[in-house]
């Protein structure tokens, strides 16, 4: 049986779609049985590129990855959730998406708050920074 976690935050471009990647690399890596997902409440509708670089430097194939509604997994043919992750920075003051729950039975959910890689100065080399050390962080 396969154990089923959802990341989310709010765009899922940055953050959720890191966890996703390095959750599913761990997990297959360790011969676990385990499979992420990640989906935003308000999606942007476009995976942050600095977050795929990030994925792809550290050899994770993101190509299938793209930002969707957490309303994907509220349907009745969506995987059967074991714990809702969020991954979204509540100190700065973002809101987080909640989770109401799935077909079998509520999922666990827990909170890690990361703060938004978008957002770091430093022009280009700063963000790509940023996400490098949020996807280890994640990692």
């Amino acid at each position: 049986m396969t154990f089923h976690v959802l990341i989310l935050c709010t765009h899922n471009s940055a953050r959720s779609v890191l966890a996703e990647g390095m959750l599913n690399h761990w997990a297959a890596r360790l011969g676990r049985d385990v499979k992420a997902h990640s989906a935003g409440s308000a999606p942007s509708g476009r995976i942050n590129p600095l977050a795929i670089e990030a994925l792809q430097n550290a050899g994770i194939d993101s190509s299938a990855y793209r930002s969707k509604s957490w309303d994907e997994f509220s349907r009745d043919d969506a995987p059967p959730l074991s714990i809702v992750i969020t991954v979204c920075d509540s100190a700065a003051a973002e809101t987080c998406p909640v989770f109401f729950g799935g077909h079998s039975g509520q999922p666990v959910k827990v909170h890690w708050g990361y703060p938004d890689p978008s957002n770091a100065e430093g022009g280009d080399a700063g963000k790509r920074r940023a996400f490098e050390l949020t996807r280890q962080a994640i990692g």
